[in-house]
């Protein structure tokens, strides 16, 4: 009998389990949501007991029992890059600070970009600092919490945090630390100890592991919480966007995912990476690897944003509504920055907008528009990673957008791009199962378990209204960039 293998991933708004065998046969899948905290405009914080660890203890509860054998090996991959401090004993000391959508820290981002400088930082770690990047949040802790920084001891990702929970080991895998900029050297694989010791005084930071290296064993304490065999190797994990991609094969020079969740993410392959402060530059999952990355700072989001203010109609009404409106949404045009914007013009300050509203307008109209927000910002991205050098050649679509098929397909007449869907559409948390088996020796990095499923295609006939619609997009940023300024300023002093 084949090995089976589980996969836990802590996304924003859910925690997915699977459990599955070493040739990739799905034995059993689990899901649990969990809510996004905003305590303050420009915050976004989860709470690692009550999400991170219970979620991942409640979902081996549930699968564990559904298993015919022991679990050869365990994967996770989680939110990030985020910033968990905790304390000698690893209880964590405050929320976890999220990743780009929490954007406290810009002070701080100029403070560091200035002392190193944004050039070297760019050529060092592969990314100019944005609210992405984790050192200037350590910095932030400094500044405005310095008792809880003074009883900090580990720095933790929600994959990390959950390993040290189940072995002790505190480790961190080289993607994730690639994200922690600027305290990683892209180049060299290894933390950058002069500026570490300069942003983070005294923080001992954690041992460095690829994805699918064992980063130990599962205690005893661990396995009476979960129900794992005590002895049980877990792999170091990864971030949930790069354990997607593994799921959807994306693995070659070219290969390109667009992963469709509550914000919309972009990962690139690439033989050479060629820095620009518009994108990210990490290292890859693998050995020898590095990657190309984008992320809007809001997508599926937006659609949860409508859903709630129309009473909580199903998602399935509201796209059959949208479907049933023209390409273009009738002259309606939405910029999709609730939430400020990440790449590529990296504006924390940047707000929503909608554009072309008149009475003959309704529901449907509103709700195809933002589907077509977040592709006119799709189509932003790609253009901005072919402007540094990305020879995408093919495209995966991966995530929970991806079913019922309105929105990949007005990503595609919007982008003029074809999109492959996998025949798994699980996610991270089946990438994480296949990270698991690499690590145990029962899969290779070069024998993805996935298979092209369906093909995407633009529609020809909707090429002309998306050309001049997606102009009008791009001018209206930089028309109304004063005014938006403005009202952020004013939404932060309230």
């Amino acid at each position: 009998m084949s090995a089976l293998l589980l996969g836990v991933d802590i996304g924003t708004s859910s925690t997915k389990g699977v459990l599955a065998r070493d040739n990739g046969e799905i034995i059993a899948t689990s899901e649990r949501p969990h809510l996004l905290s905003l305590p303050r405009p420009g915050w976004a914080e989860h709470d690692a007991e009550t999400i991170w660890w219970q979620d991942f203890t409640a979902i081996c509860h549930e699968l564990l029992p559904q298993a015919d054998q022991d679990v050869a090996a365990v994967c996770v991959s989680g939110i990030g890059p985020c910033l968990q401090v905790a304390d000698a004993n690893g209880k964590p000391l405050r929320p976890a600070i999220l990743y780009g959508i929490d954007t406290r820290a810009t002070q701080e981002i100029a403070e560091l970009s200035e002392r190193y400088g944004p050039d070297t930082i760019l050529s060092r770690g592969g990314s100019a600092l944005t609210t992405q990047a984790i050192g200037p949040k350590l910095l932030w802790l400094q500044h405005y919490e310095p008792e809880i920084w003074k009883k900090t001891r580990y720095m933790l990702m929600a994959s990390s945090f959950i390993v040290l929970r189940l072995t002790g080991e505190y480790i961190l895998d080289h993607h994730s630390a690639s994200q922690c900029d600027p305290l990683y050297d892209l180049q060299h694989n290894n933390w950058i100890t002069a500026w570490a010791q300069e942003i983070a005084p005294g923080l001992e930071l954690p041992r460095l592991l690829w994805p699918a290296e064992i980063a130990g064993k599962i205690t005893a304490a661990a396995a009476k919480s979960t129900g794992l065999p005590e002895g049980t190797p877990v792999a170091a994990g990864t971030i949930d966007a790069w354990a997607e991609a593994a799921s959807a094969g994306v693995r070659e020079p070219g290969d390109l995912m667009i992963m469709y969740g509550t914000t919309m993410f972009f990962v690139e392959v690439l033989k050479e990476l060629h820095p620009t402060p518009r994108l990210w530059g990490t290292a890859g999952i693998f050995p020898g690897t590095q990657t190309l990355a984008a992320g809007m700072a809001t997508s599926g989001a937006l659609t949860g944003w409508f859903r709630n203010i129309v009473n909580d109609l199903p998602y399935e009404q509201l796209l059959t509504e949208a479907a049933a409106v023209k390409p273009g949404s009738d002259g309606l045009v939405i910029l999709p920055y609730f939430a400020g914007e990440r790449t590529p013009i990296f504006d924390p300050k940047a707000r929503g907008l909608i554009s072309g509203l008149t009475l003959s307008h309704g529901r449907g109209h509103i709700y195809r528009a933002l589907l077509e927000a977040t592709a006119y910002g799709v189509r932003h991205i790609l253009e901005t990673m072919h402007e540094a050098g990305s020879t995408e050649q093919r495209i995966v679509a991966v995530g929970g957008g991806t079913r019922g098929g309105l929105w990949t397909q007005i990503v595609s007449d919007i982008t003029g791009r074809n999109q492959e869907l996998p025949a798994q559409t699980i996610g991270a948390s089946y990438g994480d199962a296949w990270l698991a088996a690499i690590a145990i020796g029962l899969a290779h990095e070069k024998q993805p378990w996935t298979r092209q499923a369906a093909l995407i295609q633009p529609d020809p006939k909707t090429q002309q209204i998306y050309n001049q619609l997606y102009t009008i997009y791009r001018d209206l940023y930089p028309a109304t960039l004063k005014q938006t300024h403005q009202l952020a300023t004013l939404q932060e002093q309230a």
